[in-house]
């Protein structure tokens, strides 16, 4: 009994130490919603990909033919549609399930389309703002991670931890392919590393928010690692590893 309450007491002590929000940033095809939906069913937390709200905007967006940056009109558009976040509602791989006005959009959002126009989308001012307190509102409950391109910079700038993953574009195309092969998608490699390549820069040298490391994140380099070599990286920097 007096082992019981001693190993009782250990997982008290760290479930207390452990942070209350974590912000996971980096570029596309880091790694990004692997790792932190990975990490959230390790540490009993919410995972909420920032970057599919964006992503379900600009499908919203292409679907009524919008101009995509006439910020006005978009502004308007993200009061008029209702997002939703939820776990996943299907054993299709999916790390999470997004609703845009009931429609599982899911798999519709990750899209070549969508891929091609959210970086313009989400470098407008007006749209960020209408999303920004949507976001904060969900991580002011703690237990959370968010996973996007300035969740520690500009979201949450103050989460307990801050990450920052990066990785060769060459490897970060590669992971993509590999994605959308499994979804059944075939596309030249060129193509897919082009595309990767574009939204670097875009992300990159946009006015609002551009993509960089926040001043306190500890940079994870993910090239060559497998999702279990990342995450014993990450318990390290938690204090949780070996």
């Amino acid at each position: 009994m007096a082992e019981s309450r001693g190993e009782s007491s250990r997982d008290a002590h760290d479930r207390k130490a452990l942070p209350r929000t974590i912000a996971i940033d980096g570029p596309a095809g880091a790694g990004k919603s692997t790792v932190a939906d990975a990490l959230a069913k390790r540490l009993g937390y919410l995972y909420f990909d920032t970057g599919v709200l964006y992503r379900a905007v600009t499908l919203a967006a292409l679907r009524r033919k919008l101009p995509l940056e006439d910020q006005a009109a978009l502004a308007a558009l993200v009061e008029q549609i209702h997002i939703d976040v939820l776990p996943p509602t299907q054993p299709d791989g999916r790390g999470l399930t997004v609703i845009l006005d009931d429609e599982d959009v899911t798999w519709a959002i990750r899209e070549s389309g969508v891929d091609r126009n959210v970086s313009v989308v989400s470098a407008q001012q007006a749209v960020r703002q209408a999303l920004l307190q949507r976001q904060r509102a969900v991580a002011a409950r703690g237990g959370i991670i968010m996973a996007g391109r300035d969740i520690g910079t500009v979201v949450l700038p103050k989460a307990d931890l801050k990450l920052y993953l990066e990785a060769s574009s060459a490897a970060r195309a590669h992971r993509r392919a590999v994605e959308e092969q499994g979804r059944g998608v075939e596309r030249p490699f060129p193509e897919v590393l082009s595309e990767i390549e574009h939204r670097d820069d875009i992300d990159s040298h946009r006015a609002l928010s551009p993509l960089h490391p926040a001043d306190d994140a500890i940079i994870v380099d993910t090239e060559g690692l497998d999702i279990d070599g990342v995450l014993a990286t990450i318990d390290r920097i938690m204090g949780r590893g070996a």
